[in-house]
């Protein structure tokens, strides 16, 4: 089998890795907007406001230790012990429901039936101050993520395929476990999504909110629920990267590259946001690994925005969104 054909395999396994990674992000914004009609400014920082929190509760932090210090003149850093990494996971989910809590009394609440601009700045006003508090809280420097998951290159498969062809894939096992739990994600919030009650709750909360209160549907606990479910997706999305690539502020920037996942696969579609994930993430590595070095490289800083303006331009809905037809 020829090697350029195999190297193309590789590179194109590694892509399905990545968009997986691409997706668990655009998983939250999807949900958000199922429910509320508002694109999530804030679920980029949400995933890097989770992440901190877990890495703080893991290595025993003390909560705005540096704010304390300076006021107080004290020098505390850490409580002194160490919590494992399910306990802490935990922990930083029941934070999360809390933060979904707070976001319904002091931002949604009083928003109900506003135009969906102005939910939208809500959310650009959220993700900034989560940061400052995330920074506040935690501190801004690097953080290593040790939560248990395998790590490093997998012998298995790098066996499995050089006995096949003749020739070893480098394949991450962080990215392998990535895939499992976002298959396991995907299923589990369709299934949510389309058959129980709560779902079906929250479509209708999304079509029409006056429409939703008017049959007795509480705004206050469907925007609660799908703030908490956002936000454990978050959990998981920054749990990864940060394993991946460390805890760091750079981490909140990966909600721009779900943008073109949710463009390919629409802002309405759970399904879609796994499917967008998995093109973009194959698209621009294969076509770095094609077309990059006859322009110099670095496609992958703009490949995934390209194929959005041609999706924007073709098919605005993307490929699982619903077509919105207006009659005057």
């Amino acid at each position: 089998m020829p090697e350029q054909f195999l190297w193309a395999a590789e590179v194109m396994v590694n892509g399905l890795m990545a968009g997986v990674l691409y997706a668990l992000v655009a998983l939250g914004f999807v949900l958000i907007f199922k429910a509320s009609g508002v694109f999530n400014y804030a679920q980029g920082v949400m995933a890097l406001f989770a992440a901190l929190t877990l890495v703080g509760i893991m290595d025993g932090q003390v909560p705005f230790s540096h704010l304390i210090n300076a006021v107080f003149g004290t020098d505390i850093h850490e409580f002194g012990w160490h919590v494992p990494a399910v306990l802490a996971i935990i922990l930083t989910g029941v934070v999360m429901v809390g933060l979904a809590i707070l976001v319904e009394r002091f931002v949604l609440r009083h928003l109900v039936n506003q135009p969906d601009i102005i939910l939208f700045m809500a959310t650009i006003g959220l993700a900034y101050f989560m940061e400052g508090m995330g920074d506040l809280m935690w501190g801004s420097e690097i953080k290593a993520l040790n939560v248990g998951l395998p790590q490093g290159i997998s012998e298995t498969v790098e066996e499995v395929t050089y006995n096949w062809f003749g020739y070893g894939f480098f394949i991450d096992r962080l990215d392998i476990v990535a895939t499992g739990i976002a298959a396991l994600l995907v299923v589990g919030l369709t299934l949510f999504s389309q058959y129980s009650k709560q779902g079906r709750a929250l479509r209708a909360v999304a079509d029409d909110h006056q429409a939703a209160l008017s049959v007795g549907i509480s705004l206050r606990f469907i925007w609660i629920l799908v703030w908490s479910i956002a936000g454990f997706v978050a959990l998981v999305a920054g749990m990864m990267w940060g394993a991946k690539s460390g805890v760091q502020f750079s981490l909140s920037l990966i909600a721009l590259k779900a943008l073109p996942v949710l463009m390919l696969g629409g802002f309405t579609s759970i399904p879609g946001a796994i499917v967008g994930g998995l093109i973009i993430g194959v698209g621009e590595k294969l076509f770095e690994f094609s077309i990059g070095p006859m322009v110099g490289g670095a496609t992958e800083n703009w490949f995934a925005y390209a194929l959005a303006l041609v999706f924007l331009v073709f098919r605005p809905q993307g490929l699982f969104g619903e077509k919105i037809i207006e009659r005057v």
